[in-house]
């Protein structure tokens, strides 16, 4: 089964560049594609200091709904959005006050890879933070998902006046030009041995995969083999015992029930994803969580993006509705959601 590759290199234009991330995309690119992926053959996807965090999330969706390993190679910035506080990839367009809108949350890593099978997703990292995001990594740290490994390091601010260089990387893609992928853990530490000193004063990341009986590994096999039925009833069992053990607002109930509406998505019935995305989304709002909380904020545009894919007109006007009031609520990054919506609405109303 052929691999998928990201690349993604990505760094604010002007005095905010911390790291020159682009630079090392060349020396990645010269790798064989079943050298970067460790697998036969794997489709090469290169991000080149992209302006806006949506086509991020466009490709880094597309890749993750691929079949096989999936790698990830990340050379960028950390900053801080000043409303959350949350960690964001910043972009070619970012600064300090506009985070929130022009960078990419990291945290939709995570929630976009979250249903993919343990151990099929490698995140190889190269990261630099400014002063701010370095005191709250260490207080709070980088949070890439659980299915996931992660091997990387995360500098600090440089002392010097101009943009730093990733070498992590560069050191990672030398080795890897060289036709041979060793095991994950031994490129990590080959490629640490190569900064030297500046190791010393990184954050260095080696994040293995838990194993035995994960129950997404389940659900992601019957996913792949088109037992779409079977998913959902795997999911459901976890999700109803969840709520006995835990109550239905919490986080085990509502990890599963989010589950079950990507699930309904990979079926095809937008329908039911989106009613069960406005489930999940009043549910977080019933238990006290803020409406830009990036739970809150991920359910409630994914029902929006299921909502507009509904082919049924009964339906759509069935939920738009919900919808119409959940974006009152949380109107999201996305400026004009509510205005979307109710004009969507108005029009199916009227046909």
């Amino acid at each position: 089964m052929p691999g998928t590759v990201l690349l993604l290199a990505a760094s604010p234009m002007g005095r905010g560049q911390l790291v020159d991330a682009a630079c090392v995309l060349p020396v990645l690119a010269a790798v064989a594609p079943a050298v970067l992926s460790g697998a036969d053959t794997a489709n090469v996807v290169e991000l080149a200091d992209p302006l806006e965090p949506q086509a991020v999330l466009t490709r880094l969706r597309a890749a993750a709904a691929a079949p096989g390993p999936l790698t990830v190679f990340v050379a960028g910035q950390l900053q801080l959005d000043r409303r959350q506080r949350l960690p964001h990839l910043a972009l070619a367009r970012t600064t300090p006050a506009t985070v929130r809108y022009t960078a990419f949350p990291w945290h939709w890593i995570r929630e976009e890879l979250r249903l993919r099978p343990n151990g099929a997703t490698t995140l190889v990292v190269d990261l630099h933070a400014d002063a701010e995001t370095w005191e709250h990594l260490t207080a709070h740290p980088l949070d890439s998902g659980r299915n996931n490994a992660v091997y990387g390091r995360i500098a600090p601010p440089p002392s010097r006046r101009g943009a730093g260089l990733p070498s992590y990387m560069k050191a990672v893609a030398t080795i890897l030009r060289s036709g041979h992928r060793p095991p994950l853990e031994q490129l990590h530490q080959q490629a640490v041995s190569r900064l030297g000193a500046e190791a010393a004063t990184n954050v260095l990341l080696t994040a293995r995969v838990p194993h035995s009986g994960d129950p997404h590994a389940a659900i992601a096999a019957a996913v792949e083999a088109g037992r779409h039925a079977e998913a959902d009833g795997l999911a459901a069992q976890w999700e109803q015992a969840a709520v006995r053990a835990h109550g239905p607002g919490s986080e085990d109930a509502l990890h599963w029930a989010e589950v079950r509406a990507d699930l309904a998505m990979f079926a095809g019935d937008a329908a039911r994803s989106c009613r069960t995305w406005l489930t999940v989304a009043t549910a977080r709002l019933a238990a006290g969580q803020a409406a830009d909380a990036p739970a809150v904020e991920a359910a409630a545009d994914r029902a929006h993006h299921q909502w507009g894919r509904i082919d049924d007109r009964a339906r759509a006007r069935e939920l738009g509705p919900a919808l119409a009031e959940l974006r009152l609520r949380v109107p999201g990054r996305k400026q004009g959601a509510l205005d979307h919506v109710q004009q969507q609405l108005r029009q199916l109303q009227t046909q």
